[in-house]
């Protein structure tokens, strides 16, 4: 997966810049990054603090371990019955 080169508390110190005033263009070549990157941040971190962004990583985190752990049980349960099956 790739990273991106800002981290958290960058990506929202330059939305409260565009909220404060400061046009997209500007703020995208002072910081060398593209305008669709400063709008899909929007959306995503759009109205967060900090606080909200650590505990909407948390969720993803946990949502992703739980995917992984359904993923592995629904395979297990495939493999049980395909063996029943053949008896």
């Amino acid at each position: 997966m790739k990273t991106t080169r800002f981290t958290d508390p960058q990506i929202l110190a330059i939305l409260r810049q565009a909220e404060g005033g400061v046009s997209v263009p500007e703020l995208c070549r002072e910081h060398g990054m593209s305008n669709s990157a400063f709008y899909k941040w929007r959306s995503k971190y759009g109205g967060m603090d900090a606080s909200m962004v650590s505990q909407m990583k948390s969720i993803e985190d946990e949502n992703r371990r739980l995917k992984r752990m359904f993923a592995d049980l629904s395979m297990q349960n495939d493999l049980l019955k395909e063996a029943l099956g053949k008896k």
